[in-house]
């Protein structure tokens, strides 16, 4: 599904600021696969995922999704197959257009774009349909301004359109770092929910030890650039945050205080 083999990138490069930030990056993920990724604050957890969608190009080496080379693809070339959620709930959705107006945005991406009015009955009734499946009531309130929601309501409705295409990956940046415990529970949840119901291949970068844990088949430790440690789905299973922060510790990384959280 996803290949990366011996990626590098460097910011600033030949200048003081020179910054190795992925060095020789190899990983695959499998059809299904969910893998989430953790590390310390500069590891390369954010620069992995905007190479893979193609925000930033490479210095050298291979990006492949379904056999194809995509590295020297531009983002919007990549879009169709690529779905991103970010930290920020304002990043990915218009606040001001209605929720029904959103989904049909996210819609068209993967379907053939018509003259004809955004929202028909039938598309509206699956619109509604979906929303409903996500419990926060969000169904009855598609004429509402998505600007009105909160946080967690808005990374919800990201969730949601970012599976409407079925992309072969789903990107997902903290998308539960910018929101308040509660919310993140919830939001962690929905994001179970929907990766399990549409069988999307998904990478997850998080701060938290124990979500990452939590969600997911494998887990992925970074380090200054690299892939440290990979636990597959049986060490993954029986893997506690004693034991990653363990890893940390062997692997002479200096911990960030949002690292210990969770």
């Amino acid at each position: 599904m996803l290949r990366l083999s011996d990626v590098h990138k460097t910011f600033f490069p030949g200048t003081v600021n020179q910054r190795l930030a992925l060095n020789g990056v190899d990983l695959s993920l499998d059809e299904g696969d969910f893998v989430t990724v953790i590390g310390s604050n500069g590891a390369g957890k954010s620069t992995l995922l905007n190479v893979i969608a193609g925000s930033l190009g490479i210095d050298s080496g291979v990006i492949a999704i379904r056999g194809r080379s995509v590295a020297k693809l531009a983002e919007h070339k990549r879009a169709a197959g690529i779905a991103r959620v970010f930290q920020d709930p304002q990043a990915g959705t218009c606040p001001h257009l209605t929720i029904e107006e959103n989904l049909a945005v996210a819609w068209s991406r993967g379907h053939r774009r018509w003259l004809r009015p955004g929202v028909g009955r039938v598309r509206r009734q699956h619109f509604h349909d979906q929303l409903a499946t996500l419990g926060l009531g969000l169904e009855r309130r598609m004429k509402h301004r998505v600007g009105l929601l909160s946080g967690g309501q808005r990374q919800a409705l990201s969730l949601l359109m970012a599976s409407f295409t079925r992309p072969d990956i789903l990107l997902l940046d903290e998308h539960t770092a910018a929101l308040d415990p509660e919310r993140a529970e919830l939001v962690l949840s929905l994001t179970q929910q929907v990766v399990a119901e549409s069988g999307l291949t998904a990478l997850m970068v998080t701060h938290n030890m124990d979500h990452a844990l939590r969600l997911g088949n494998r887990l992925l430790m970074m380090h200054e650039g690299r892939i440290m440690h990979q636990l597959g789905p049986q060490d993954k299973s029986r893997a506690t945050v004693d034991d990653l922060l363990g890893l940390f510790v062997s692997s002479k990384v200096a911990l960030s205080d949002r690292s210990l959280l969770g």
